[in-house]
């Protein structure tokens, strides 16, 4: 029974989020909104990411000296002078790994 409710509640966010896709007309929007729309990315991402970085498994604060900072960092650093989302990503994973196995 708890399966056929993930599956249907999958179902049912890909119909909604699909339909908005399909149905809108890209003509339609004026370039405000699509200069709006555009800034969607960047601001969902860092909510996405945040927690994760500074929260642990328990939900209370992360101390300074945890080796996600000094990837995250790594990654701002990067991100910053690339201006590329995958080399972002892929830095600030392999400089946390890094700093996990060398500790």
């Amino acid at each position: 029974m708890t399966w056929l409710s993930v599956i249907i509640a999958g179902i049912l966010t890909y119909i909604t989020r699909m339909t908005m896709v399909t149905l809108i007309d890209r003509k339609v929007l004026g370039i405000k909104l699509k200069q709006v729309l555009g800034y969607v990315p960047s601001a969902v991402f860092p909510a996405i990411i945040f927690p994760a970085i500074f929260f642990n498994d328990y939900g209370s604060l992360i101390e300074i000296n945890d080796p996600k900072i000094y990837g995250a960092i790594v990654a701002i650093v990067v991100g910053y002078l690339s201006r590329n989302i995958i080399t972002t990503i892929f830095s600030g994973l392999i400089s946390y790994w890094l700093i996990i196995f060398l500790l």
